[in-house]
């Protein structure tokens, strides 16, 4: 039995290990990284999964950040990831009860963007699943490579214009 509890709950340092098993440790220097930069996860919607004896199998974090429109406009919103699984209990549905999750805890997140999401993944997943589309991402800039196809966003109040996408200004660490 998987128990999901907040992030919070569990100890950094083992969070830290399971994303350096799950992702590698150049995962740092990888653009998500910088789209989120100097921010703390949004606690309302970061969870972890722990098995029956406490062990962490799996957490997910969200971010806040934020859109700048070309227009002047700010349009804050959360980014969802990582969602990592240790790589033994991966193709689990570990995974999937953690977005599954995060997404039903968005009702009651007071944070700004909770309702606008987006992420950086697989399309044929995040699409298929949890509804996830790259339709209003394409005038999306961010600061580092990235496939344009593997940038996301959920919900009609995610932002349809050109504009940087990064950290959420006032949101830092």
């Amino acid at each position: 039995m998987i128990a999901l509890v907040p992030l919070a709950a569990v100890e950094p340092e083992a969070v830290e290990a399971l994303l350096d098993r799950a992702f590698g440790p150049d995962r740092r220097t990888r653009t998500a990284y910088r789209i989120r930069s100097g921010t703390l996860p949004v606690p309302e919607l970061s969870f972890a999964a722990l098995d029956a004896d406490g062990a962490l199998l799996g957490t997910i974090q969200c971010w806040p950040v934020e859109l700048a429109c070309d227009d002047g406009e700010i349009v804050p919103l959360v980014m969802v990831g990582p969602v990592a699984v240790e790589p033994d209990h991966q193709q689990g549905g570990i995974g999937r009860a953690l977005m599954e999750r995060m997404l039903e805890a968005i009702s009651d997140c007071p944070a700004k963007g909770c309702d606008s999401l987006m992420l950086v993944g697989d399309p044929e997943y995040y699409g298929r699943f949890f509804g996830f589309t790259a339709e209003r991402t394409a005038g999306w800039r961010l600061p580092g490579p990235f496939e344009p196809h593997r940038l996301l966003a959920r919900g009609d109040k995610a932002p349809d214009c050109a504009g940087a996408l990064g950290p959420r200004v006032g949101q830092a660490a």
